[in-house]
């Protein structure tokens, strides 16, 4: 099998998921609706609806996320709940991606195919990053999961919290778009902005610190805020490693944080 890519299209794929509209995949596993590549023009497409399907569980996961910080903000226990609920769908697809990553490269060498290293490389891309989808919605889940100790007070939130939260939707969107797009110039992007999340996340801590002491906002409201703030800065890391993927895919360059900034290495043409 010769080098074939898959294409780099932008998947078309529907709005957010919101209350009333629920991101629910369709698909079944390559396994049970299509034959297995043999030639390397099938072996990209199989791969191009499975980049497809990623993407697809990278909106679903981002309006996860979106809606349980919503619903912190909004103190709405509903709305949290109905979050979390979103949760199921990411983890059945997750499996499913998974499963179908390992089917098209088992099928694949076992009919005798020799698969190129770009081949091999967007295939573990999709695989990794369906992974770090999957802990960026297990995240998202624990961010809803402390609405009831927002709802319980009624102390004013910092402003710097609704700046943190922001900034965090906003590199998960990116990470979608670079992964749709495969574009590594918004991919860079990404692993910037992780440094203004890690300062975001210290203002507010400093923030609810300087509050605490004033009797403005109370240690319990000060602890639930410090633990999103955590989860937030979890979620940007998360981020980065799929910009890192999306980095390696289209350029083959293999990007590391290194003494406070990012630094990209290209392999050897042998690797």
């Amino acid at each position: 099998m010769t080098n074939a890519k898959p294409h780099t299209t932008p998947h078309t794929h529907p709005s957010p998921a919101t209350p009333g509209n629920t991101l629910v995949s369709c698909w079944q596993p390559l396994t049970r609706n299509c034959a297995m590549p043999n030639t390397p023009d099938a072996f990209a497409i199989q791969v191009d609806k499975l980049k497809g399907e990623l993407v697809l569980q990278g909106d679903r996961v981002r309006a996860l996320v979106e809606q349980s910080i919503d619903a912190v903000f909004a103190r709405d226990l509903a709305a949290a709940t109905a979050a979390i609920n979103l949760d199921a769908e990411v983890d059945r697809v997750d499996v499913e991606l998974e499963k179908s990553c390992v089917a098209l490269l088992t099928e694949a060498t076992g009919i005798g195919n020799r698969l190129e290293a770009t081949q091999l490389r967007w295939v573990l891309m999709i695989v990794k990053v369906n992974n770090e989808l999957e802990r960026i919605a297990d995240v998202g889940v624990a961010i809803a999961e402390n609405a009831g100790a927002f709802k319980v007070s009624c102390d004013h939130l910092p402003p710097t919290f609704r700046v943190l939260a922001n900034s965090v939707i906003g590199i998960l969107r990116d990470s979608v778009a670079c992964l749709d797009r495969l574009d590594p110039e918004l991919a860079r992007v990404v692993l910037l902005s992780e440094e203004a999340v890690l300062a975001f996340k210290q203002a507010l801590i400093r923030d609810a610190q300087q509050q605490v002491s004033t009797g403005k906002l109370s240690v319990d409201l000060a602890s639930a805020l410090h633990d999103v703030a955590m989860q937030c800065t979890n979620i940007a890391d998360h981020c980065t490693n799929i910009a890192e993927q999306v980095m390696y895919t289209a350029t083959g360059k293999i990007v590391r944080h290194m003494q406070g900034h990012w630094e990209e290495v290209t392999l050897p043409p042998s690797q």
